[in-house]
């Protein structure tokens, strides 16, 4: 794991861009050919907007949400990372929406929140002892004067199979998960923010992780052998649509 000592700090909540929401940095490496070339192919429209609102479905669909393939390294953490194993969760795609943004020039960030998410599995339940999720990752995008809240995890694949109602995002309005998904069955919901960050505040994720879900950052060979979706196909009750 790395050993990263100058752990970025959260903005306040109205504060307009500076360099940094345009820098690349070890995890938001936009610099890297992968992520250049991404760009190039999906970053379309005619303006700012149409380009972030290009790049998110780009990011939400092109990607499986994978929460089984947590690498809490710098190098697992980064955005090339999710276009070479074409998965990622809800923290490394928002870091590759981030990151492409902050290629086309579009001043971009990171925010966290800690989440009751209710699409888990009994491998994770068992694993994590909880059905809180801390430190979940979303994209803020400036746009036209205001930062843009994204969400791009849950691809459509995976909401189409569940009976999740999927998150569209316009460049205008925040795009949050659901309360409920398509059947009124409780799907998210936000407990605390942590706030939002140039970077993504790798070492206090890990502390926090491995104060919260004791043995899960060193122990997650069980979760890397497994098939996430195969295990969400076994929770009939949890998703009735998909019968």
């Amino acid at each position: 794991m790395t050993d990263q000592t100058d752990t970025p700090q959260p903005f306040a909540s109205t504060v307009e861009p500076d360099a940094s929401s345009l820098s690349a940095t070890a995890m938001v490496n936009f610099n890297h050919p992968r992520i250049q070339a991404f760009v190039a192919e999906h970053g379309k429209g005619g303006d700012e907007r149409e380009r972030a609102v290009a790049l998110y479905y780009a990011v939400r669909d092109s990607f499986k949400y994978d929460p089984y393939r947590i690498d809490l390294t710098e190098h697992g953490m980064s955005a090339s990372k999710v276009l070479k194993q074409g998965a990622g969760w809800c923290v490394t795609k928002a870091t590759l929406l981030t990151a492409a943004c902050r290629a086309l020039g579009i001043p971009s960030r990171l925010g966290f929140a800690d989440v009751r998410n209710h699409l888990s599995t009994q491998r994770m339940r068992e694993l994590m002892q909880t059905d809180v999720f801390i430190w979940h990752g979303y994209s803020e995008i400036w746009l036209n004067g205001a930062w843009r809240k994204a969400t791009p995890a849950f691809n459509l694949g995976l909401c189409d199979k569940f009976g999740l109602l999927p998150l569209d995002f316009d460049g205008v309005n925040d795009s949050v998960y659901h309360a409920f998904d398509r059947v009124g069955q409780r799907h998210m919901e936000y407990l605390n923010y942590h706030g939002s960050f140039a970077d993504v505040p790798l070492q206090r994720m890990i502390t926090d992780f491995d104060q919260v879900y004791k043995g899960m950052v060193h122990g997650q060979s069980d979760l890397k052998e497994a098939d996430f979706e195969a295990d969400v196909s076994k929770e009939p009750e949890a998703f009735p649509l998909r019968r």
